[in-house]
C-alpha cells in the first residue's frame, strides 16, 4: 500500500485507456474531483469507490493543491 500512497494516481495506456487512475484500482482520479464540484464529500466518494483507500484520496487532493498553489 505505500506504492499507492508514494505513487497514488498511474496511467496505463492498458487500463482505461491510459485515463489517470487510483493506483491499484479502474477508479479515475478526475472522479474524485466530479464528486467535490457536485457537492458530495470525500466520505460519499470513499463509500462508492471502495477500492480507494482514504489515504490516496487525500494524497491526491494534496498535489492537487500544492499543483494550484505552484501554478504561475
Amino acid at each position: 500500500m505505500k506504492e499507492h500512497l508514494s505513487h497514488p494516481v498511474v496511467s496505463d495506456p492498458g487500463i482505461l485507456g491510459g485515463t489517470p487512475v487510483f493506483a491499484g484500482t479502474r477508479v479515475p482520479a478526475q472522479t474524485l474531483l466530479d464528486y467535490l464540484i457536485a457537492g458530495d464529500g470525500l466520505e460519499v466518494f470513499l463509500e462508492q469507490f471502495p477500492s480507494v483507500s482514504r489515504d490516496q484520496a487525500l494524497v491526491v487532493l494534496d498535489l492537487m493543491r500544492d499543483a494550484l498553489l505552484s501554478a504561475p
